[in-house]
């Protein structure tokens, strides 16, 4: 019987970097995962975080990782070669099939792209499979823009808006917060609508307002509340909101439950 407690040592196949303190690193993994699903990535003496899965391939998954506390900072001292300890995956993580057929919307703000990436790169890859599909990002600044070598690709067969909050003279991409580009966005059937949302958890909220604004319903739009994520087997009690776990019952919630979780 499988202690779920015992984590696997994982050997890192490639890291690539996206800003200076962003990094995603390649590892070897054999086993099912979905988008939004989340492992435990632990060092010995170092302790263990949370990682939300941000790239799933054969005998792989990625995880993108701020370099932020005790934890991460030990990671980003591992490189090409070396392992590392993970266990998982944990959470419900993205049904793709929620999304098949519909006019697809995936709104994303900084870090949250990555646990929606899986989703973008299904629907870039099988464009036939969706109506419409959309991706709204919103970064920081041009420098603080994650998976850029996917947006290229993404761009060819879905449609990308890549916003930046600030930026520099001289540059010609688009301007300001997300919710700017949500007013003009337009369908052939509103009711066939489905949206994503990830990010902070201000952007979350405003973003889902002008959402609303466009007659969408709660039962349409999906989201993730990854920044609660804890032990990952509903032990701890640290991601406890109202009688969910959200390492058990999310961190993906159809923003009809989303809507009645508080911290």
């Amino acid at each position: 019987m499988k202690n779920e407690y015992i984590p696997v040592r994982s050997k890192i196949k490639e890291v690539i970097k996206h800003t200076n303190l962003e990094y995603t690193f390649r590892m070897e993994f054999d086993g099912d995962v979905k988008p939004g699903q989340f492992f435990e990535v632990s060092l010995p003496k170092f302790g263990e975080a949370p990682i939300s899965v941000s790239g799933i391939g054969e005998g792989l998954v990625d995880f993108t990782i701020r370099r932020v506390g005790k934890v991460t900072n030990e990671v980003f001292e591992n490189y090409v070669g070396d392992s590392l300890l993970i266990r998982g995956p944990y959470g419900n993580g993205f049904d793709i099939d929620n999304f098949k057929g519909k006019e697809i919307v995936i709104i994303g703000g900084g870090t949250g792209v990555s646990p929606m990436r899986g989703v973008i790169q299904y629907f870039a890859s099988n464009p036939d499979e969706a109506v419409s599909t959309t991706l709204i990002a919103g970064f920081k600044s041009p420098d603080d823009v994650l998976f850029k070598a996917d947006f290229e690709e993404w761009e060819k067969s879905i449609n990308v808006i890549k916003t930046v909050d600030n930026a520099p003279e001289g540059y010609t991409g688009p301007v300001g917060m997300v919710t700017k580009y949500v007013p003009d966005l337009k369908f052939k059937d509103k009711a066939n609508a489905v949206f994503i949302c990830v990010g902070p958890p201000i952007m979350i909220k405003f973003t889902i307002m002008e959402i609303q604004k466009l007659g969408i319903e709660d039962q349409q739009i999906w989201t993730s509340y990854e920044r609660k994520m804890c032990c990952g087997l509903g032990k701890c009690g640290h991601c406890k909101m109202g009688d969910k776990y959200v390492c058990l019952d999310g961190p993906v919630f159809n923003y009809t439950e989303a809507k009645e979780l508080f911290d």
